[in-house]
């Protein structure tokens, strides 16, 4: 099990979403991130300035890891 370590900037992205069923949704699946690199919607990312992506819906969750999932204060809506 990984520790899942929230940059405070991305807590707040994540409270700002308005519908209370996504931002639950994402809390759910960022946790799931416990058992990287054993999880679904992960993609390791290229040429990119974060490492991973975790695709949840509409939004993009980006984290690194080194021993535990670090969620960067980036959440993008596609």
């Amino acid at each position: 099990m990984n520790d899942i370590d929230w940059k405070p900037k991305a807590l707040k992205q994540v409270e700002k979403i308005k519908a209370a069923a996504v931002r639950k949704r994402i809390f759910t699946e960022v946790q799931l991130l416990a058992d990287f690199p054993d999880c679904q919607g992960v993609k390791k990312l290229a040429n990119h300035a974060y490492s991973y992506r975790l695709r949840v819906g509409d939004y993009r969750v980006f984290f690194e890891f080194d021993g535990s999932v670090h969620v960067i204060p980036f959440l993008n809506q596609t």
